[in-house]
C-alpha cells in the first residue's frame, strides 16, 4: 500500500479531528450543487459552505446526467435539499474538446484506440446549462418550491455568474 501512504497519513491527520461522527446525511444548508470533476473548484468553499451542508455531484462537464438527477431526487426528498445549483466552469476540457480530439488524446494516453468510448463533450456550454437547468425544474420528482439556478464558475477570478 505504500503507493497510498501519503494520503493514508493525511487522512490520520484529518481523522485526528475528525467531527462529522454520527452526522446525520442531511444537506444542513439545504443546498445540492452539481459540478465538473475539474480540481479547481473547492465546491463547499466557493458557496461559503463547510461539510455537512450540501450535497454534492460531480462529473465531467458539471452535466444534469440521468444519475445527477437520481442524486438531486433523492436530496429533495430525502435529505433537506431546497436550492440546487448547477455550476459548469470556464476554461473546462469537456466544452474546449471535440469528441473527436479527447478520443484521439485519450487513445494515444492509453496506447490503445479509444474511437469507442463517448465522452459527452460540451459543444455549447450556455445551451447545455439552460438545458440542465431546464431538465432538473421540469422533473415530475422535484417541485416547485425547490429553487433551481445555473451559474458559470470562473477558475480564475473563483467567482459565479448567475445565468439561469
Amino acid at each position: 500500500m505504500n503507493d497510498f501512504d501519503d494520503l493514508l497519513q493525511a487522512n490520520r491527520s484529518f481523522a485526528a479531528d475528525f467531527a462529522l461522527g454520527g452526522f446525520d446525511g442531511v444537506a444542513h444548508a439545504g443546498v445540492a450543487l452539481v459540478t465538473c470533476m475539474d480540481s479547481r473548484i473547492d465546491p463547499l468553499n466557493m458557496l461559503g459552505l463547510k461539510p455537512g451542508d450540501a450535497k454534492i455531484f460531480r462529473n465531467p462537464g458539471g452535466r444534469v446526467t440521468e444519475a445527477a438527477l437520481e442524486a438531486l431526487v433523492l436530496g429533495v426528498h430525502l435529505l433537506g435539499v431546497e436550492r440546487i445549483l448547477v455550476v459548469p466552469h470556464t476554461r473546462c476540457a469537456m466544452a474546449s474538446n471535440t469528441e473527436a480530439e479527447l478520443r484521439e488524446r485519450v487513445g494515444a494516453s492509453a496506447g490503445q484506440d479509444a474511437s469507442w468510448q463517448h465522452f459527452h463533450v460540451v459543444e455549447d456550454q450556455l445551451a447545455s446549462l439552460q438545458e440542465d437547468v431546464r431538465r432538473v425544474r421540469s422533473h415530475p420528482l422535484i417541485p416547485d418550491t425547490v429553487l433551481v439556478g445555473g451559474f458559470v464558475y470562473d477558475v480564475d477570478t473563483g467567482l459565479l455568474d448567475p445565468k439561469f
